[in-house]
């Protein structure tokens, strides 16, 4: 992992909540995060940490997977019923179920253990500049696509009226897709709407996100009339019947 460092760059002071056993990395981090403008507080097991997410409403969750007593999928499937509190877990190499199913179950993204903490850094940055983004300029553009309209001030979402409970990822996802309606977007495509040019993610989490927005937005999510996959090329939106 990298050196810790003097301060850069500050990051508003916003205060993340990081769920892991492992006292000597979480002092690491702690000290690294709060060298570029963030507060971090600690969890050391799952009780623990759902405890703390839901009290003190951190901006972030860094969620590790293997905890004692609950582990991370546990702790990742509590907080999604009660808060949209974005979710970035840290798995160990090689365990591809469980981010599958940690990404079902809603985490917004995840990096394999051991990391770098300045990859880490930059995740962070990018899934809070995305759950964040407020009203002006683009991102209080209402867009509509067919019974669909995604308002990106507030980051809300309504299907006929009535709310969709999205994560961050799948918000931006949706509106991505929404907003292409009628073009196929690849994977490749939509990884850098979504997290920007150059960023290496796990390829299966487009596909996961979108198999969990389809369970939101379809009236049967095995057969999409919205969301349409096209074999070999990507995800469609379809276009609205009005357009």
């Amino acid at each position: 992992m990298e050196n810790v460092g003097a301060k850069s760059e500050a990051d508003g002071g916003q205060r993340l909540l990081m769920i892991d056993d492992d006292e000597k990395l979480v002092a690491l981090m702690r000290e690294y995060l709060e060298s570029h403008g963030y507060e971090l507080a600690c969890a050391y097991d799952g009780h623990a940490g759902v405890e703390a997410a839901l009290s003190t409403e951190p901006a972030l969750v860094i969620l590790d997977l293997m905890l004692p007593g609950m582990d991370g999928l546990e702790v990742c499937r509590r907080l999604r019923q009660a808060s949209r509190v974005p979710i970035l877990m840290l798995t160990a190499k090689g365990e591809e179920t469980d981010r599958i199913v940690g990404l079902e179950l809603g985490a917004d993204d995840y990096m394999p253990k051991p990391f770098n903490a300045r990859e880490l850094l930059a995740r962070v940055r990018a899934i809070l500049r995305r759950s964040d983004a407020g009203p002006g300029g683009d991102d209080s553009s209402v867009l509509r696509a067919g019974p669909l309209v995604i308002d990106s001030g507030t980051r809300r979402a309504t299907l006929r009226g009535s709310e969709i409970d999205l994560t961050t990822a799948e918000f931006d996802l949706l509106r991505a897709l929404a907003a292409s309606a009628g073009r196929v977007l690849s994977r490749e495509q939509l990884l850098q709407r979504v997290h920007g040019e150059g960023w290496a993610a796990y390829d299966r989490s487009i596909d996961v996100h979108i198999s969990r927005i389809r369970q939101k937005i379809e009236d049967n999510p095995k057969k999409p009339e919205l969301l349409k996959t096209v074999r070999g090329a990507g995800y469609q939106f379809a276009r609205p019947e009005s357009s």
